[in-house]
């Protein structure tokens, strides 16, 4: 008797999974959701402003209807209440400009193989080895997200009471940029690569905040950073890193925090079964193609680095697209912990 052979459908659906995601960077890259945010447009009346043939562009519209990011109405598209908010050129947290940096993760996660076969990440990311162009397009392209991220954290972080927040690898400084827009008695300071601080000067000064946000040169997983803070933020940072280094810069940085005072640690974390978040279980694959030791850690691997630098407890949400935000306080008796400083009063970035 001939025996039932299992279903192919499992590899179907994975084979068709990536086309919502290329549709939706093909949109963008057209500019299709900033002409409607005047109002929906038939195929042909958004062809016409785009300059593109129609014919063209449909069937890119209906796959765009598909993926969720726009409807449609009576033969006319409209964007989604999401995209209207996110992908209209000209609104505050456009981030349209971080599709370049989607297909680079493409890019690099399919040389997965060959990373694993000859042991060496194919796609290496040497900020060092970029040019100056190089390196000044990729960190604008990641600056709105910095900042929405930095928009985020005043709350969540109370950053409206604090006096001194240190950014840590900030990249191009927009998370300190947002906070101390939205909080204007707070100092910031951000610690960067010296490859890379040239760059988050100069979009910090565009931003008129000099005065208030500091670059600071610094490598926190050889020593403690040379300022004190109330707030400190690891943003996609640890995840860079060997596990050791990750767990040498969290105490380092953890001395410079004031009794009281709170680490917070953006990046992916799995779950302890590294079977979840589902997100972060696909992201180590882009993170092993690009860094020679770094990846996503666990939750109890974080508990570990975060004790060890004298905070006791913490506590973590996931967000919806799988990255993780982890704060933990300092206790008043931090002098009483291992690898902690008393608390005293923030010095202005950069002293000593």
């Amino acid at each position: 008797m001939k025996k039932d052979h299992p279903s192919r459908e499992i590899f179907d659906k994975l084979v068709d999974s990536p086309y919502p995601a290329f549709a939706f960077v093909a949109g963008v890259k057209l500019d299709v959701f900033t002409p409607l945010g005047d109002g929906p447009k038939t195929a042909e009346e958004l062809a016409a402003v785009l300059n593109v043939d129609p014919r063209k562009l449909s069937p890119l519209l209906y796959a765009l209807v598909v993926a969720g990011v726009l409807t449609l109405e009576d033969g006319a598209f409209a964007n989604t209440p999401e995209s209207d908010h996110y992908l209209v050129k000209g609104r505050e947290e456009y981030i349209g400009n971080l599709c370049e940096a989607f297909e680079k993760r493409w890019h690099w996660a399919l040389q997965t193989a060959e990373s694993i076969r000859t042991g060496k990440p194919q796609a290496g990311h040497d900020y060092a080895a970029m040019s100056g162009a190089e390196r000044d397009t990729f960190f604008r392209d990641l600056h709105p997200n910095a900042l929405e991220t930095g928009r985020m954290l005043v709350d969540r972080l109370n950053l409206a009471e604090r006096r001194h927040l240190v950014d840590v690898g900030g990249g191009s400084g927009g998370l300190a940029i947002a906070a101390c827009e939205r909080c204007p008695q707070l100092l910031a300071t951000v610690i960067e690569l010296p490859s890379v601080a040239p760059i988050t000067e100069t979009i910090v000064a565009e931003s008129g905040l000099s005065g208030r946000v500091a670059v600071v040169t610094h490598d926190v997983v050889a020593s403690p950073p040379p300022t004190r803070c109330d707030v400190a933020v690891f943003r996609a940072v640890l995840q860079v890193l060997t596990h050791d280094d990750a767990r040498d810069a969290v105490i380092n940085v953890g001395q410079t925090i004031e009794a009281g005072g709170t680490m917070c640690i953006l990046s992916r974390v799995l779950q302890d079964s590294r079977l979840e978040p589902e997100q972060t279980v696909a992201q180590n694959l882009v993170f092993l193609n690009i860094y020679d030791g770094g990846q996503a850690y666990t939750v109890g691997e974080h508990r570990a680095w975060l004790r060890n630098a004298g905070f006791p407890d913490f506590e973590m949400f996931t967000r919806p697209d799988g990255r993780s935000v982890i704060t933990a306080t300092k206790p008043a008796t931090a002098d009483t912990l291992p690898g902690t400083t008393s608390g005293a009063a923030a010095e202005w970035p950069g002293e000593a």
